[in-house]
C-alpha cells in the first residue's frame, strides 16, 4: 500500500504519524515536506473532501495569524487560498492512502487508513 504524508518534522504528531506508517509492513511511505513543498490549492480541496471535513476543519489556528487574518470564519474557498500561499495554516499531519485520506490529529487517525 502506498500512503503520502503531508509531513512537518518539527512537529511531534507528525513524527509519531511518520513512525507508524513506516514500522507498518507493506506500506511504501511518500514523505512530503508541505512547508517547502505546498499541496496546490485543489490537492487540498481534494484531500479535505476525501477525509469528509471542511477546510476550516483543516486550518491550523495554533502559532498562526489564522483568527487576526478571520479565517475560521471565512467561506472555504478563501481558506484554501491562504492556505496554498501560506502552508503553515494547514493543519498536521494530512495522510491519504488508497483507503482514503485523514488528518491525523491524533496520530492514531492513520490506522483508519491502513
Amino acid at each position: 500500500m502506498k500512503a503520502t504524508i503531508w509531513h512537518n518534522p518539527k512537529c511531534g504528531t507528525s513524527r509519531k504519524t511518520l513512525a507508524i506508517l513506516e514500522e507498518t509492513p507493506g506500506v511504501e511511505v511518500t514523505v512530503v515536506e508541505y512547508l517547502k513543498q505546498a499541496p496546490t490549492r485543489d490537492k487540498l480541496a481534494q484531500l479535505y473532501r476525501d477525509a469528509g471535513i471542511t477546510p476550516q476543519q483543516g486550518l491550523r489556528i495554533r502559532g498562526t495569524d489564522a483568527k487576526e487574518r478571520g479565517l475560521p470564519d471565512a467561506d472555504a474557498g478563501t481558506v484554501l487560498d491562504a492556505m496554498a500561499a501560506d502552508p503553515s495554516l494547514i493543519e498536521r499531519p494530512l495522510v491519504e492512502t488508497e483507503k482514503g485520506a485523514a488528518l491525523c490529529r491524533p496520530q492514531g487517525e492513520v490506522h483508519k487508513l491502513l
